[in-house]
């Protein structure tokens, strides 16, 4: 059983939304930002739905946490999001000023962390949180899509 305010609890949560994707036809990437313990902004991948290639997970995310704090910046907050962050994403985070990023499956082709100086120098990552779970609803995605 996964308990409360751990990285994992909050990382299914994201994963939840990530499913959420899925079942839309979206690409399966699922984001929360917590603060103080608390879950202020849930997301997916909104990039069909909406026709907007930016429409990303995180960016959702991002956007959804400031309107909650009132501000536009998301220090004291924590993102969990199923798949490495691509620049992008990257980038936004970098300007939100999050404390703290933790995701799930690495993205070997378009992930942010191989590029240096796209987070914030005060923005801890974690990554490999429920790894094997993110990486099959991808992979699963991807090879439906392939069929």
């Amino acid at each position: 059983m996964i308990t409360p305010y751990t990285d994992d609890y909050f990382m299914k949560q994201a994963f939840l939304e990530a499913e959420k994707a899925l079942e839309t036809g979206e690409i399966p990437v699922g984001a929360v930002v917590v603060s103080k313990n608390q879950i202020i902004a849930r997301s997916h991948n909104l990039t069909e739905r909406l026709t907007d290639v930016t429409a990303h997970a995180e960016v959702q995310a991002i956007t959804a946490a400031a309107n909650y704090l009132g501000g536009k910046y998301l220090k004291g907050c924590t993102l969990y999001v199923t798949l490495e962050p691509c620049v992008m994403c990257g980038g936004a985070l970098y300007w939100s000023q999050i404390d703290k990023v933790v995701y799930g499956a690495s993205d070997e082709k378009r992930g942010a962390g191989k590029h240096k100086g796209i987070y914030h120098p005060k923005t801890t990552l974690v990554s490999g949180i429920l790894e094997n779970e993110c990486a099959e609803l991808m992979r699963s995605f991807f090879q439906s899509k392939r069929k």
